[in-house]
């Protein structure tokens, strides 16, 4: 606990600096992976093919990483949390209760996944041409489900630990093999999608040692026997305070499927067709996911800060954490919006040019969906805030109300809405479904912030009284920007 004691007295810019540079730079090297991969594999002799069987397995990873970023962010909180109250005992209980819960968990979903592989990959979008491609890929994926559950878990605790650089290290190693070995398997060895499945195990279990070496002698912990018989207590803990991570990657899942079912449908009836906005959106993604990095880097980079001095009751420097993240982050927002307001033409021919009702759409899709996504990285960075400093009721809201209710209510009700109007305009439903959400979400969000850190200090039983007070304006106030905003949209899509 001794070496964490920088977390409380060393200046917040510069322990901020340290511990969110490697957070940010591991996101974006993860996710630059991920287009790179998809490059090799589309360029290769499986072509689109196989780019759609890689992409029919990517909702099953998101569960998997669900279970594991639950179990992790939260054992990374209440580790960080009795970093600040110098609880050493319950430090090494929580992480050794996470390993063993996490190591249990992916022997299950290994099982599962490897037994059922070909109706898991029929239940998302195999056709009888990727079906084949899509299984072999993902049971060698399945196989080293362990690997890489075990090393997600571990690296959010090394993080929390106070070693960002090292997880760093871990998830940048991984990630760099695999895009080198992608083209030797796929090109040079003609693996085909078996190559690119095997080199990216490869990287994940070359990271999954690097992070097992830390646990010889980490920080402010000591591992022992008895650390991993798993407490149930202490379990229920983790799954609390990880629970909005959980939900986040949920979410994605819902959100992909409900994407994808709404461009065919609505996009079939338009002039764009199904194929054109399924295309764009699958770009766009890829794009607001280097963005979205870089504002979680920056948040879980401040996470042992927060917690170490939420749990020292250094209640100032929390405040002061928060606001530097606040900065951060929405500068990083407005300047990415403005790129997408302003040269969304530029960004959309890095992946190649397309004819002209593709890119018609393209322009309108990043203009109109990524419009407010300043937004929607602070409400990102909330989540990840109030799971920092044990409030997973808080971290919650923050995680469910964009994604799993605006997101999914505004798809819904505004594509059938416009599609009655006029046949054809029920594609734009989706595109407007996204600021939407975000002012709506945001607007809840950014109450709840301040009535938080409003009562910040005060008396546990005042904050129950003020809750209670707190949680009804906080609704009255979100219902009234929720009608207001609709009827402003209503009369703007008529003119659409």
């Amino acid at each position: 606990m001794e070496k964490n004691k920088i977390l409380g007295v060393k200046p917040v810019h510069k322990l901020l600096l340290k511990f969110s540079l490697p957070c940010v730079m591991g996101l974006l090297i993860s996710a630059l992976y991920n287009i790179v991969d998809q490059i090799f594999i589309g360029n290769s002799e499986l072509g689109y093919l196989g780019n759609a069987a890689t992409g029919i397995s990517f909702p099953i990873i998101c569960i998997a990483n669900a279970f594991a970023w639950c179990i992790g962010d939260g054992a990374a909180s209440y580790l960080s949390i009795c970093s600040g109250r110098q609880d050493s005992e319950s430090a090494h209980k929580c992480v050794g209760t996470g390993l063993s819960a996490s190591f249990l968990i992916s022997i299950i979903l290994t099982l599962i996944c490897f037994i059922f592989c070909e109706t898991l990959m029929k239940l998302f979008g195999a056709s009888p041409a990727t079906l084949d491609l899509a299984s072999n890929y993902f049971r060698i994926i399945t196989i080293f489900f362990p690997a890489y559950l075990m090393f997600n878990v571990m690296n959010s605790m090394i993080r929390a630990d106070g070693s960002p650089t090292y997880a760093m290290v871990a998830m940048c190693s991984g990630a760099v093999l695999n895009i080198i070995l992608d083209p030797i398997f796929i090109f040079w060895l003609k693996w085909g999608i078996e190559g690119a499945a095997i080199a990216t195990v490869i990287g994940q279990v070359v990271s999954f040692v690097i992070c097992l070496v830390y646990f010889i002698k980490p920080k402010s912990f000591k591992l022992t026997k008895e650390s991993f018989h798993m407490k149930k207590d202490m379990l229920k803990h983790l799954i609390i305070l990880g629970g909005s991570t959980f939900i986040i990657q949920i979410s994605m899942v819902v959100m992909t499927l409900l994407s994808n079912i709404t461009l065919a449908k609505y996009g079939a009836s338009s002039i764009y067709g199904s194929d054109i906005p399924i295309s764009v959106f699958s770009i766009q993604t890829k794009v607001y996911t280097i963005v979205s990095n870089i504002a979680v880097g920056i948040a879980l980079g401040g996470q042992p800060i927060v917690g170490y001095n939420y749990g020292a009751q250094k209640l100032d420097r929390v405040r002061q954490t928060y606001r530097y993240i606040l900065i951060l982050s929405l500068s990083v927002g407005i300047i990415s919006t403005l790129l997408f307001e302003f040269y969304p033409e530029k960004i959309i021919l890095i992946f190649g040019k397309q004819n002209d009702l593709y890119m018609e759409f393209a322009v309108k899709s990043f203009r109109i969906f990524l419009g407010l996504c300043f937004i929607t990285c602070f409400i990102k960075i909330s989540s990840i805030f109030f799971q920092s400093i044990g409030k997973p009721i808080h971290s919650m809201v923050a995680s469910v109300m964009r994604d799993m209710f605006c997101f999914v209510i505004f798809t819904v009700g505004l594509s059938r809405y416009l599609e009655n109007q006029e046949i054809g305009k029920g594609i734009h439903g989706i595109l407007f479904a996204s600021p939407l959400s975000d002012l709506i979400a945001g607007t809840i969000i950014i109450t709840m912030t301040i009535i938080f850190f409003k009562n910040l200090g005060v008396e546990e039983e005042e904050k129950v009284k003020v809750s209670k007070v707190s949680l009804k304006d906080m609704l009255a106030k979100g219902m009234n920007s929720l009608l207001s905003t609709l009827l402003g949209f209503i009369k703007r899509t008529e003119r659409i």
